[in-house]
């Protein structure tokens, strides 16, 4: 069925969309903040990374409603408040946000979205759920190492990189402060786990 874009839901959904990751980029940025005045530079590095892709998401949800350029799109909606004093509950709040975006409301916009006649957007929801997951995903992975006492230890040696000089420590666990530029603990994280989320 092939619907016109200004009376479709599919309208109304890409503006929940840029909405939505909008306001997650903001609470990843004010996240990476909090994380950065408790001394964990690798939580921070995480909570940006994820920020800048969320900013992607939101443009590109945002380029679907070209046509409309100059009006207004009126939506109703509801986002999350995730202020907390505990970092391994900031994570958590994050994965479920991930995840209910990826299982539910991506889901949803994708299928109304094909329904319509929108095949496009229907892919760019897709796609963007695909990577939602793998932020949760990830969110999960750092909030298990808190809850565990693993963020900055493991129970075997392993390879740690300072994301400030690049200082590389064997071990179980991180030291309490970088032999060669002095940072903190914070600063490490896992040789296998230095890449992706740091550049």
């Amino acid at each position: 069925m092939s619907v016109n874009f200004q009376d479709s839901r599919t309208k109304a959904n890409l503006m929940r969309a840029f909405a939505g990751e909008s306001q997650a980029r903001n609470r990843y940025t004010f996240a990476a903040a909090q994380a950065k005045k408790e001394g964990l530079a690798v939580l921070e590095r995480i909570f940006l990374y994820t920020a800048g892709q969320e900013k992607e998401h939101a443009e590109i949800f945002y380029n679907h409603l070209r046509q409309l350029s100059g009006k207004t799109v009126e939506i109703d909606g509801s986002y999350p408040v995730d202020l907390y004093e505990d970092m391994k509950k900031v994570l958590q709040a994050a994965r479920h946000n991930e995840y209910e975006e990826y299982e539910d409301v991506y889901q949803r916009f994708m299928q109304e979205a094909a329904e319509e006649g929108f095949q496009e957007v229907a892919a760019s929801f897709r796609m963007i759920a695909a990577v939602e997951k793998t932020h949760g995903d990830r969110f999960q992975k750092y909030a298990d190492y808190m809850e565990k006492g693993r963020l900055f230890a493991q129970e075997t040696k392993t390879a740690w990189v300072c994301l400030n000089c690049g200082y590389i420590h064997e071990g179980p666990e991180a030291p309490g402060i970088c032999p060669s530029c002095r940072h903190g603990q914070g600063y490490f994280v896992r040789a296998d786990e230095a890449l992706a989320p740091f550049i």
